[in-house]
């Protein structure tokens, strides 16, 4: 993860997409396609034990014969997160129907010098695969010991800087949520695109993307305004003339924003006059927030994020187990560690190999459909949402299968 935006999920009614046990949850859609879709699992009748207490450095969790580490900061920075995903890994190996698996718990204490560590302690018992770190700068540290074993990662960074061959990013990108926004209006007939866009890490990290996506669909970007973070005014009045009035140039306005920095633009926005049912306001997965959806300058805005379906059966589970409301990463961990569990069963000993992880048809998870690329970024199926009336609608359903490999772009069904 970067130290970035935080994506906060919200909650709407959904249907259940990925409450299922192993063969169900997370598998190649080559075996998805021999069998209908198995039905959700029923949360044990009997109540389950409460979590022990927090985990360990050296904990390990099943007693399978390959062995999967897993790296979080069970101590100092991200603690709390990293204790979220080690419960996520708990639970996906209780329900993964008796998994071959030992999973090696390892603390990287919120830093690179202890993410390397804890990797070459994981490595020297046995593992075969690294799941985590969590941070940027812990990834890169780890990657190191991990390349010279030999041995691939996935990990849980948004920083897609830190991707590479066999270091791979199970995480929320914003990349690709940039691309199917895009592609969504465009598909609807818009095609002038303004946005305002933070002067922060996240910032930079969509602005390329947004001007390769609205290039490659044949759309045009009509002004691009950078702003200090929590300071919109400024780039709002310079940007009044393509967005406001009655000879705006562009039809959409795109902002990257966080939930906490928001509410700062939208305010800045309706004070500028700015109509969001002249000029639609888009976003990417922060946007995911409630107390977002009664703000005026968004109503009629859409967002591309995961679907909620399979998150919202994961958290119920999650809080029956440990009497917690689980973080909106925690389902990475218990998405890899599924996956981990799924490749162990069905691929022996070409389990972690890169061809396997790098399968064109990707592998259906909690959050949806997703694959890795050889460059170790990932695709995920998106959904579109509106927001309207201070609520959120699914507009264009997240798709079982993803499009062309190396395309963050998704087409809706």
């Amino acid at each position: 993860m970067a130290q970035a935006p935080r994506s906060r999920g919200v909650v709407v009614p959904a249907v259940l997409i990925c409450t299922t046990a192993l063969s169900g949850c997370v598998g190649t859609d080559r075996v998805a396609r021999k069998r209908p879709p198995p039905a959700p699992v029923a949360v044990a009748e009997a109540p389950l034990e409460p979590a022990a207490g927090p985990a360990l450095a050296g904990e390990r969790i099943g007693s399978g014969s390959v062995k999967v580490a897993l790296v979080v900061p069970l101590t100092g920075q991200g603690a709390s997160v990293g204790a979220a995903l080690r419960n996520a890994a708990q639970l996906a190996y209780d329900e993964g129907q008796q998994p071959d698996l030992t999973l090696l718990v390892e603390d990287d204490g919120g830093t690179p010098a202890g993410a390397a560590s804890a990797t070459e302690r994981s490595l020297k018992a046995g593992a075969d695969l690294v799941l985590g770190p969590l941070f940027a700068g812990n990834v890169r540290a780890a990657s190191v010991p991990a390349r010279a074993a030999g041995k691939p990662m996935i990990a849980f960074s948004t920083d897609v800087g830190v991707a590479s061959r066999g270091i791979y990013l199970l995480s929320f990108l914003p990349q690709p949520e940039v691309s199917r926004i895009v592609e969504e209006e465009v598909a609807s007939g818009r095609r002038s695109f303004a946005a305002l866009i933070p002067e922060t890490a996240y910032g930079n990290a969509v602005e390329a993307q947004f001007r390769e996506a609205v290039t490659n669909r044949g759309a045009r970007v009509a002004a691009i305004e950078r702003y200090p973070a929590g300071a919109p005014g400024e780039a709002v009045k310079r940007l009044s003339g393509v967005i406001t009035g009655p000879r705006a140039t562009a039809d959409v306005l795109f902002i990257p924003e966080t939930a906490d920095g928001l509410p700062a633009v939208a305010a800045a926005l309706t004070g500028a006059g700015f109509s969001p049912a002249k000029v639609r306001p888009v976003g990417t997965a922060p946007w995911n927030e409630p107390a977002l959806f009664a703000l005026p300058a968004l109503q009629g805005g859409r967002f591309a994020a995961p679907d909620r379906g399979g998150f919202a059966g994961f958290s119920a589970r999650y809080q029956a187990r440990f009497g917690a409301i689980p973080p909106r990463v925690a389902s990475l961990a218990y998405d890899a560690v599924m996956l981990s569990a799924t490749l162990t069963r069905q691929f022996g000993t070409q389990r972690f190999a890169e061809p396997t992880l790098t399968s064109a048809s990707g592998f259906a998870g909690l959050d949806g459909t997703f694959r890795f690329s050889p460059e170790g970024t990932s695709d995920r199926a998106l959904a579109v949402y509106e927001i309207r009336n201070n609520a959120v609608s699914v507009v264009s359903p997240a798709p079982r299968v993803l499009g062309k490999p190396g395309l963050a772009a998704v087409a809706p069904q």
